[in-house]
C-alpha cells in the first residue's frame, strides 16, 4: 500500500500539535524585563518541545521516505506515535506552568519515553514489511541511538525527583543526539 496519505496524515498532525503548543503561550502582563520573567520557565518548555517535535517530525519523514512500502501494522504503528506526541502540549503546558516541579518533569519524560518506545516500534515495523533491500532496512539494520535515548529518558524519568534540572539536561542531551536525521539514511540515499 502507498505511503502518501500516511506522510500527510502524520504532517497534518503534528502541524496542529505544534499549533497547539504556541496557543499556549500567554502574553506576559506588564511592559517590563520583570513580566517577561514570569513567563519564562513556559517559554523554555516551550522551546525545548518545538525541537523535540520537530525532531520526530524529521527523522519521521526521513524514515518514510527510506522506506518503499507499508502495510497495516505500520499504520497502527504511526498511531501509536501520533498519540504519544499528541500529549506534548499537555505536559509542556503543565511543566511550565509548575516551574518545573518534580512530577511535571517526571510526566513530561514519560510521555518523551513513550514517544521514543512508539517511534521505535514504527521503525521495526517498517523494517519488517519492506524488502530486505530497501533503504530503511539496511540503514537501520544495528540501531543504538533510540535505544540510548529509551534508557536516558528513563533515567531522566527517575532523576526528576531527586533535582528536575538533571532531568532536563538529559531531556536536552536527548535532543542534541538526534538534531540531526539518521545519517545512515542520508549516507544510502547518496550512492
Amino acid at each position: 500500500m502507498g505511503k502518501n496519505r500516511l506522510e500527510a496524515f502524520s504532517d497534518g498532525v503534528i502541524a496542529i500539535i505544534i499549533t497547539i503548543m504556541v496557543l499556549e503561550l500567554k502574553a506576559p502582563h506588564g511592559a517590563d524585563w520583570h513580566a517577561l520573567q514570569s513567563v519564562l520557565p513556559v517559554f523554555c518548555s516551550y522551546v525545548l518541545s518545538f525541537v523535540y517535535v520537530g525532531i520526530f517530525w524529521n527523522n519521521h519523514h526521513h524514515m518514510l521516505t527510506a522506506s518503499s512500502v507499508v502495510d497495516g501494522r505500520v499504520l497502527w504503528a504511526n498511531l501509536h506515535l501520533l498519540f504519544w506526541l499528541s500529549l506534548v502540549p499537555f505536559t509542556t503546558g503543565w511543566m511550565g506552568e509548575n516551574d518545573f516541579a518534580p512530577l511535571t518533569v517526571a510526566l513530561y519524560g514519560a510521555v518523551l519515553f513513550m514517544s521514543a518506545i512508539a517511534y521505535t516500534l514504527l521503525e521495526k515495523a517498517l523494517i519488517v514489511c519492506n524488502p530486505s533491500d530497501a533503504v530503511i532496512t539496511v540503514a537501520l539494520a544495528k540501531e543504538r541511538k533510540g535505544y540510548a535515548s529509551v534508557a536516558l529518558y528513563l533515567i531522566a524519568i527517575f532523576t526528576a525527583f531527586l533535582h528536575v534540572w538533571i532531568s532536563f539536561g538529559l531531556y536536552i542531551l536527548v535532543a542534541f543526539l538526534w538534531f540531526l536525521p539518521e545519517r545512515r539514511i542520508e549516507a544510502l540515499f547518496k550512492r
